[in-house]
């Protein structure tokens, strides 16, 4: 009945994309000052226990679930109702539809994880399970329908291949709205405590990252070796270019590790709609957008003076409208017949759609993310107190240190 190929590589794209959670924890713990290292990361693990939770209970069902042209499913497979042992994914795709729930679930998970860098060292344990919950909620879930659960933009025709959209752009929108709302951090010259540990996290993103994207084609044949290349090729391109162009202007003229990390990312987040679309040199030119448009971002970022601590919305939200541009530009039915012909392929209309699905998704994530923290403050502080930042939220929010001493 199963097809015990697809299966297993199925389960291994799942363990590979719940690996990104801990890499997320520790290159957000690596960039964090050192008072701060415990209160980044475990924003980013107790995402993998309180996500769980909500997935099982109805987040999958409001994804996955009835709302055919809708904008959100309903609860006919709450708490995994219906969801046997023996069912199947889909005719077509024999695998059990349990290891597709535990797949989509480990995006549930690292997607408003993304998000924590943004506010790093500034927002209450409290307020960030409450932003947790209700951001996956009125957020994510709306967004997952609409574009993989059969809902009103996939009808439309539009096309993320793993998240450019659904993962990237809103938790970007998310993490500029979050910035803008809780204000600088009162130190914000804070330095990196630790890059070796930034390494490691972007070590395990990218690996990761290859079960995020090979695995979104819910199959074992040609796209998902395509995307797995596109997403390495991306990554490595974008790398190197944000590796060369911050060693040209910056004063230091020197070669900065901690750029070539995060050019990485850049190019992971960019690749990421487009993956299973596009061809391998589109990939190249991909992560050249990637890197450039990213560290252009961040650049623009400063100027604005805002206080965004790890660059979410420069690196993956511009990452993933990027990408998603790109794929509405470069996207050709020659590598994916199951995909689109974008608008150097004759067909304009794919991009506009794609421009518009961009629009929604970014400007509904601010505005409600907005919103969100305006009522979370109503019910508990948002924002840490002078004195809790000063001391820093290891200590002051969980009451424990990373080291011993410093």
């Amino acid at each position: 009945m199963f097809d015990t190929g697809t299966t297993t590589f199925m389960m291994l794209a799942t363990s590979l994309v719940m690996l990104m959670t801990p890499g997320l924890a520790f290159f957000y713990g690596g960039l964090a000052c050192k008072r701060n290292i415990l209160g980044v990361m475990i924003q980013s693990f107790v995402s993998l226990g309180i996500t769980t939770i909500l997935w099982w209970a109805f987040g999958y069902s409001l994804c996955f679930s009835g709302g055919e042209n809708a904008i959100i499913g309903n609860l006919d497979k709450a708490f995994l109702n219906g969801v046997g042992l023996d069912s199947l994914y889909s005719a077509d795709k024999k695998f059990p539809e349990l290891v597709f729930v535990s797949y989509q679930m480990m995006f549930a998970i690292i997607t408003p994880a993304l998000i924590t860098g943004a506010f790093a060292n500034r927002v209450t344990f409290k307020a960030y399970l409450l932003f947790l919950i209700f951001w996956q909620i009125f957020v994510y879930y709306p967004f997952v329908h609409m574009i993989w659960g059969g809902g009103i933009l996939a009808h439309w025709g539009v096309l993320d291949f793993a998240g450019g959209i659904v993962v990237h752009a809103t938790a970007g929108a998310a993490a500029l709205a979050s910035v803008l709302y809780v204000g600088k951090r009162r130190n914000v010259d804070s330095k990196p405590n630790s890059i070796p540990l930034v390494a490691v996290g972007t070590g395990f993103l990218w690996f990761g990252w290859y079960g995020f994207n090979a695995g979104s084609e819910l199959a074992v044949n040609g796209i998902t070796a395509l995307a797995f290349l596109n997403t390495d090729i991306a990554a490595s391109v974008a790398a190197v270019t944000w590796l060369i162009i911050e060693w040209v202007k910056t004063d230091k003229k020197k070669p900065s590790f901690i750029g070539l990390l995060t050019g990485s990312i850049a190019g992971l987040a960019t690749i990421t709609p487009a993956a299973g679309y596009v061809t391998i040199n589109t990939a190249v030119l991909i992560g050249v957008v990637a890197g450039a448009g990213c560290y252009f971002a961040v650049q623009l970022k400063e100027r604005l003076k805002w206080d965004d601590a790890l660059d979410v919305w420069g690196v993956h939200g511009v990452g993933g409208v990027l990408g998603t541009i790109m794929l509405g530009l470069f996207a050709t039915k020659a590598v994916n017949a199951n995909g689109a012909d974008g608008l150097f392929y004759g067909n304009a209309s794919f991009l506009v759609k794609e421009l518009v699905a961009i629009l929604v998704s970014s400007v509904y994530a601010f505005g409600f993310t907005w919103v969100m923290l305006v009522v979370i403050n109503k019910i508990t502080p948002v924002k840490v107190s002078a004195e809790e930042e000063e001391m820093g939220l290891d200590e002051a929010m969980h009451g424990e240190i990373a080291r011993d001493s410093y």
